[in-house]
């Protein structure tokens, strides 16, 4: 061997102990993907140190990391009860509560309101009409955005406000809303005096892989007026067609209207992600006075993504799957859960909880519905019962427990939305709100086929290698 050959021998092997070392010391990884890391660099290092380099870490540029984690622990939290509301003390919600609270520092907040739409493109007409009532301020950050008729509607909705003095911030994440922001509309928007802003811009594709990773996206869905009413759910400023992943339409949504307290704490997280972004600050309108009490709904923000250190969504899933009693009702379209989330469901099933899982039959990603499907054999066996929807793909993301409960936001049941996207939910705690969002689980459970253990045993052997595979894979990701 040549000199050459002994240089890239000792590069290569310091390049593999280093990955190795990182792999491991890594904090806050989840065990099954360091072991998953481990093995990929160890076996295959040509391929997995890169591979590492690239999507190994859930990192964020650095700088605009530390940005981020400056400004969430500058901004004021909206003023709260720190004991709580006392609806939630001695029942089981109380420790989903206490853990949420730990996210962002927020406290459940008492005195909402909310209200279900009925379907996307009432939503779409609610928000208008919000828009179109506002007198002081307007904030949006939507994952995705597309120029049909709902994204142009709620473009023109902001262009009327911002024409008559409101002050109008919007927030688009680079990648989910690229064609969109390349658009005449989100032009004729900045003409017209909206503050226009992208999420997480991508810039150079290569200097942002080196620097960070370019999956790493706000995937975020809110609607903030005046300072007091707030949009959640799943939906992203588009027709239910999506016309760019039509074969899979419709796109199947559910957007909450809340008004209250909890409105403010939706602003905290705009007002985090929009400083983050180099927008002005808006600490001034979370020092407001409160909202008055608009109705008995308990409800807390959470807000996560790369900055927070530990799988916190994840957490405050599994809390909540862990205080149901006696049912419980969970929708998304994407099912990659992970050991905590999986351990939570397969627990509850066995002490006797009802519990539903509804995912789409047709899903945009053959990786994640194959993956999904791995889980459905161990979960039928505890007593899951699993429904596939029929009609289109099933987009809303929902956890109703003992319908008293919930979770609803832009966080799916998977390893994505756990640890990489900045994702938005609201747990909430009341009977009425509960029972609505599960009659609309049940509208959408009277479309789905049953999955059945005899179907599942039916499963070809090469398609369940394959499944089995791809779950193995998800730590990885």
């Amino acid at each position: 061997m040549t000199i050459y050959h002994w240089i890239f021998v000792a590069l290569a092997t310091l390049a593999e102990v280093a990955t190795l070392l990182r792999v491991i010391l890594r904090p806050h990884r989840d065990p099954a993907a360091r072991l998953a890391w481990l093995m990929v660099v160890i076996v295959l290092p040509g391929l997995g140190i890169p591979a590492y380099i690239l999507w190994g870490d859930t990192r964020l540029i650095r700088r605009r990391r530390l940005h981020g984690l400056a400004v969430e622990a500058a901004l004021p939290r909206p003023p709260a009860d720190p004991g709580g509301p006392p609806q939630v003390a001695a029942t089981p919600w109380q420790p989903p509560f206490a853990l949420a609270a730990s996210v962002n520092g927020l406290s459940a907040t008492a005195g909402n309101s909310a209200t279900i739409a009925a379907d996307n493109r009432a939503a779409v007409a609610a928000m208008i009409a919000d828009i179109d009532a506002a007198c002081a301020s307007v904030h949006a950050c939507f994952y995705i955005w597309l120029d049909d008729d709902s994204g142009v509607a709620l473009a023109q909705a902001m262009i009327r406000a911002a024409r008559r003095g409101v002050v109008v911030r919007v927030l688009a994440d680079a990648l989910g809303s690229r064609q969109f922001l390349r658009s005449a509309h989100w032009q004729a928007m900045r003409d017209a005096g909206v503050i226009a802003r992208e999420a997480l811009p991508v810039g150079n594709l290569a200097w942002t892989l080196i620097r960070g990773r370019v999956d790493l996206r706000n995937h975020r869905k809110a609607l903030i007026v005046d300072n007091a009413i707030a949009w959640c759910g799943s939906q992203n400023a588009a027709d239910p067609e999506f016309r760019i992943k039509p074969r899979f339409a419709p796109w199947v949504d559910v957007m909450t209207r809340w008004h209250g307290p909890i409105a403010r704490q939706w602003q905290y997280l705009f007002a985090a992600d929009w400083i983050a972004e180099g927008g002005d600050d808006l600490s001034a309108l979370l020092r407001a006075p409160l909202p008055p009490a608009q109705g008995e709904v308990v409800a807390q923000a959470i807000g996560t993504g790369p900055t927070v250190a530990y799988g916190a969504m994840n957490a405050c899933f599994a809390a909540l799957i862990h205080a149901a009693r006696r049912s419980l009702t969970i929708t998304t379209p994407y099912f990659v859960p992970g050991e905590q989330a999986l351990t939570a469901l397969v627990s509850a099933a066995l002490r006797g909880v009802a519990v539903t899982l509804i995912v789409p039959r047709r899903n945009d990603s053959r990786f994640v519905a194959a993956a999904s499907r791995s889980y459905y054999a161990s979960l039928l066996e505890a007593g899951v019962a699993i429904h596939e929807f029929l009609p289109g793909l099933l987009h809303a993301k929902t956890m109703v427990a003992d319908e008293s409960a919930g979770i609803v936001g832009s966080a799916n049941l998977d390893r994505r939305s756990f640890e990489l996207n900045f994702e938005n939910n609201i747990l909430f705690a009341d009977a009425e709100l509960a029972r609505a969002l599960s009659a609309r689980q049940h509208e959408w459970l009277a479309q789905c086929i049953a999955i059945t253990p005899e179907m599942a045993a039916r499963t070809p052997l090469a398609k369940r290698l394959w499944r089995n595979l791809l779950a193995m894979m998800s730590p990885l990701l």
